[in-house]
């Protein structure tokens, strides 16, 4: 029976703890921090690698497998990186590895500035192991070493834009300028996109043998369908609910990210009122206010039909393709508010 991606992954963490272990029990006791960082969540990068494998014929189910796993993992460092640099302590409802070593460190009997110390390495670190176990898995899928070598070139690629992403983010969020839509797309696209659908369904393309224009094609589907998804997780980012996405509601509005939301925003009459909830923490009153301003602005309903264009665009693409339009997997075949959490 094949290896499932679920598989795939227990394994790698489970060969890291057992490396981990080796060391002593602190570095068991971060890989178990990054290992509850990797559960949860919906698996769908490595079944976008599975889909887009099986759908061109692809024969190499076991290397489809390992190498799902290992952008999940993947995803899991650059997850853990990005809690660092927002400051934030709880993904997904709970402490993730920074905020479980901050509260082991004040427990412990440390001062603020040792346990926010603590906190800021054993995000770095947890992230970097996280990040070294998946370039190791492409690098060991089993694939031919043509086949592999592709893998890896487009792994560094993404890796490559999602740093620029990332950066352009923060960048924007230092409110140096008011960013365009352009912008603020942009940085969407590149510290989303390429790592978490551009990079599966390439992936799982060249692990099928498939020829450079398909390739080029897909990753062009998932360029556009990440981008899609990042303007419903920025409006989860603000609309959602907590208990059901493990995102906060007011963390974007706090950092005053560039998002599109807020961009749009800032071009319409309530400006002048929504601005000063922007760049603080928000009581639920504010943040009842910033959401009905955001509403009858239309900056909500335009965020929301500029999603719905994007995700029409990749369906279109996969379609002229003559693929199934589930290669973009079961859960992004329509992106709503009530499903699209990463």
């Amino acid at each position: 029976m094949a290896t499932t991606t679920d598989q795939a992954v227990r394994h790698l963490l489970d060969e890291g703890r057992a490396r981990a272990r080796r060391l002593g029990p602190d570095q068991v006791r971060l890989w178990d921090a990054l290992a509850r960082s990797a559960e949860g969540g919906k698996r769908f990068r490595p079944a976008l690698v599975v889909a887009a494998h099986d759908a061109l014929g692809g024969t190499r189910q076991e290397a489809a497998a390992a190498t799902g796993a290992a952008i999940e993992l993947l995803h899991t460092a650059l997850v853990v990186h990005d809690d660092v640099i927002d400051g934030d302590d709880v993904r997904r409802g709970r402490p993730n590895v920074s905020g479980t070593f901050r509260a082991g460190a004040r427990e412990a009997g440390a001062d603020a500035g040792g346990a926010d110390a603590l906190a800021l390495a054993a995000g770095i670190l947890a992230g970097d192991l996280a990040l070294a176990t998946a370039v190791r898995a492409v690098a060991t899928c089993g694939a031919p070493r043509d086949v592999t070598e592709r893998l890896l070139d487009l792994l560094d690629a993404a890796l490559h834009t999602t740093a620029a992403g990332e950066l352009a983010d923060v960048t924007l969020s230092l409110g140096l300028g008011a960013a365009s839509m352009a912008e603020s797309l942009g940085a969407a696209e590149r510290k989303t996109s390429a790592y978490s659908f551009a990079l599966p369904l390439q992936a799982g393309a060249v692990l099928a043998d498939a020829d450079e224009h398909m390739v080029e094609r897909l990753g062009e589907a998932g360029r556009v369908l990440g981008i899609g998804f990042q303007l419903v997780d920025d409006l989860l980012g603000v609309f959602g609910d907590p208990a059901r996405t493990g995102k906060s509601t007011t963390s974007d509005l706090r950092d005053a990210k560039q998002t599109p939301l807020l961009v749009h925003a800032r071009s319409t009459a309530q400006w002048a009122r929504l601005e000063r909830y922007v760049g603080r923490d928000l009581a639920p009153d504010d943040l009842a206010e910033a959401r009905a301003l955001l509403t009858a602005s239309g900056s909500r309903a335009f965020v929301e039909a500029l999603a719905a264009r994007h995700h029409a665009s990749a369906v279109r693409t996969v379609e002229e393709l003559d693929l199934p339009v589930d290669v973009l997997g079961p859960l992004l075949t329509s992106l709503g508010l009530d499903e699209a959490a990463a």
